[in-house]
């Protein structure tokens, strides 16, 4: 068909331009900082993930009129136990970001339609957010817009949905979502929904019901990445087993190096690289360092010890001094320190087991409550890079982990998706219909 010989051709004309920008030269002098911008000069720097649309909803109620985001947001005021903003525009472009994928995450106890509607205000406000900074933030919807869009000196805005409980059950939702701009669904969030696992629940399903697996096949005719963080390795793989396109992993770590189910295990790091997938590596010190991962479980058990309602706990129904022994035993047993080398490590160990085409940065900025020494905001993604260069990456293998990879995924899901949609139209199918409930 003359429609799809014309998407094929703009495929393949930019895959061959991302071959150009890849193929830099080896640079084993200048380690530093101009080595660095010229790399990103020529490849956009895409994180995979960024929660601050919810953050805007959640400490200024969703109205830009009372976050100016052109401006340093450090001293904003911040709840209580919350840090301060670790995005805004000048930070931003200090970090030579050229796309951002920001997430469009609801509670996972939001559910049914109250779940679509504020799933609709938070791709509403991303999309406030370019209109009210146009010389900055534009939104993108292909590969090729982010290539563009970078050319020109602005950012380009993705969005993805964080989490299958945010279509409530509904295909028709999906495609919805996909029109509004989604370029990916992560599966789950934090607990397991009707037709999959999370990585932080109990298993049900051990991994993708019948309807699950048919939300993927729908991903793949539409083009919207699989997103696979936070959800169980059995739905990984199950998953993995479905799509026809490649998958992403938005914001996760290696979990040979820090055993937390949130992270991806081996045999799922060598599924990714035959299905020419990308796990961008999350930024959250419980995930990349082990240490820190033993010290949050200490600190989780003595709180439960000094004070568990409504039946245990040492001074339970005495919060202060619930409080002072929870000081006294951080204070004798120090919080592990967790740097931009432990970030490093994942990287590194997933481009060993991958393969460096299959690795990206993914931090969970304004998700997180904290983040590593130096590596606190998304002005300091240049400082990650510059510890792979004086570790002895090459320029082309930089470029690829900065955003060439995703660049890639995503160009080949938009092939799947022009493919697919000669072939079948949009899926009827129903949660009853396929798993009888």
């Amino acid at each position: 068909m003359p429609h799809l010989s014309r998407r094929a051709r703009l495929t393949g004309a930019l895959l061959s331009a991302l071959s150009l920008a890849l193929a830099l030269p080896a640079s084993a002098a200048d380690p530093g900082t101009q080595r660095i911008e010229r790399i990103l000069a020529q490849t956009p720097l895409i994180d995979g993930h960024n929660d601050l649309p919810w953050e805007i909803r959640s400490r200024f109620g969703g109205d830009l009129e009372k976050v100016d985001l052109s401006r340093s947001t450090v001293a904003l005021p911040a709840p209580e136990g919350s840090p301060p903003l670790m995005t805004d525009i000048p930070r931003l472009r200090a970090g030579h970001v050229g796309a951002q994928f920001w997430s469009v995450w609801i509670p996972a106890d939001t559910q049914g339609p109250q779940a679509v509607q504020m799933t609709i205000e938070q791709i509403d406000l991303v999309k406030q957010m370019c209109a009210r900074y146009p010389k900055d933030l534009a939104m993108a919807y292909t590969a090729a817009d982010i290539v563009r869009l970078h050319k020109s000196g602005r950012i380009a805005s993705l969005i993805g949905v964080e989490g299958g409980h945010q279509i409530n059950n509904s295909l028709p939702a999906l495609r919805a979502y996909y029109e509004l701009g989604a370029r990916y669904m992560t599966l789950t969030h934090f607990a397991n929904i009707p037709w999959a696992d999370s990585a932080t629940d109990n298993p049900v399903h051990h991994g993708l019901t019948p309807f699950g697996k048919e939300v993927v096949r729908e991903m793949n005719r539409l083009g919207m990445l699989v997103d696979l963080s936070h959800v169980s390795a059995d739905t990984m793989r199950a998953a993995l087993a479905v799509t026809e396109a490649p998958v992403m992993f938005s914001h996760s770590s290696a979990r040979a190096l820090v055993d937390h189910p949130r992270n991806v295990p081996d045999d799922v790091l060598r599924l990714v690289a035959a299905n020419d997938g990308v796990v961008m590596v999350n930024f959250y010190p419980g995930y990349v360092s082990e240490a820190r991962r033993r010290w949050e479980a200490d600190r989780a058990a003595e709180q439960a010890r000094n004070n568990s309602p409504p039946f245990g706990g040492l001074y339970i129904g005495q919060p202060e001094r619930a409080k002072a022994a929870l000081a006294e035993w951080e204070r004798t047993h120090p919080k592990p320190a967790v740097g931009i080398g432990d970030v490093a490590d994942h990287i590194e160990y997933i481009a060993k087991v991958a393969g460096v085409d299959h690795v990206g940065l993914g931090s969970d900025f304004d998700g997180i409550p904290e983040a590593p020494a130096g590596l606190d905001g998304v002005d300091k993604y240049p400082a990650l890079l510059a510890e792979l260069a004086r570790r002895g990456w090459r320029d082309a293998d930089l470029a690829k982990v900065a955003g060439g990879n995703l660049l890639r995924v995503l160009a080949k899901a938009e092939e799947v998706s022009a493919r697919l949609r000669t072939t079948r139209g949009p899926s009827t199918a129903t949660l009853a219909q396929l798993d009888g409930h």
